[in-house]
């Protein structure tokens, strides 16, 4: 089984077919939403899907997935699908409290785009719940198929893919490479303001 420490929480890859208590899947999905976002836009949703081969029939191609090298994620019993929605920001911050930031004209008047970054925080809650309910998570990008699976699950068109994340009880896992990657030290990541 893998590892379910807060110190140690690796992405799941191996799944057993198992489906999630009832009740359990709402929970999560509610500790997720309460992540903070920027002037409580709250603009991330999730489009679960329980019926994961829909998701994969979309993402990838027989020829792809005979070699794909973790074939019992694809027997995750549940994906959600992380989605946000950019203008819900720049509507939120024309409201009278946030119009004095110039931030409500479009997303585009955004320097930094903190849908993808309040998305982030709502992805690392559920991963986090998911760990602490004795679930395997695994975290991964829909790159060139956002289009596909916008169209495929009948997701409202405004809406852009963060991410998706496979859900359930792990099996005995086979990590990636990159999880051979040291963390970099702590002295190495963190900085302390003003003069030496």
């Amino acid at each position: 089984m893998s590892d379910t420490s807060p110190l140690r929480r690796p992405m799941c890859r191996n799944f057993l077919p198992d489906p999630l208590p009832d009740g359990l899947l709402p929970e999560l999905l509610d500790q997720a939403r309460r992540a903070p976002s920027a002037g409580n836009t709250q603009a991330v949703e999730f489009c679960v899907v329980t019926e994961p081969e829909r998701y994969w029939q979309l993402t990838l191609t027989p020829e792809r997935r005979a070699e794909f090298p973790w074939p019992d994620l694809l027997i995750a019993p549940v994906l959600v699908v992380v989605l946000t929605e950019p203008e819900r920001y720049a509507r939120r911050y024309s409201e009278p409290d946030k119009a004095p930031t110039g931030l409500g004209d479009s997303p585009e008047a955004w320097p930094v785009p903190y849908w993808w970054v309040d998305a982030g925080m709502a992805v690392h809650q559920l991963l986090v719940s998911a760990t602490a309910a004795g679930l395997g998570s695994c975290f991964f990008g829909v790159f060139e198929h956002e289009a596909a699976v916008i169209e495929g699950l009948k997701i409202p068109e405004d809406r852009r893919i963060v991410g998706t994340v496979a859900l359930g009880y792990p099996d005995e896992d086979r990590p990636s490479s990159s999880a051979s990657r040291p963390r970099r030290p702590l002295d190495e990541v963190v900085y302390y303001g003003g003069p030496p």
